[in-house]
């Protein structure tokens, strides 16, 4: 499976950045019906920096016809 890039954070909602919902494509997540992507660093050109913790759906299948639905 291809590794995709993470889209910048500042374009992620708060339910994104903290693992809540999807990284790609916002649907919410439960523990088993997703993927842990590790804890990620940013520091923003004004302000301190902070840690991240994405996460995306384990069936990347479904995922994607989500993500390209919402590009619509």
């Amino acid at each position: 499976m291809p590794v995709r890039d993470l889209p910048p954070v500042s374009q992620l909602t708060e339910q994104q950045q903290r693992g809540w919902h999807c990284v790609r494509c916002r649907a919410p997540l439960s523990p088993g019906s997703d993927v842990d992507l590790g804890e990620k660093r940013v520091t923003p050109a004004d302000g301190s920096a902070y840690s991240w913790f994405p996460r995306a759906c384990a069936d990347s299948a479904a995922c994607l016809v989500r993500e390209a639905g919402s590009e619509s």
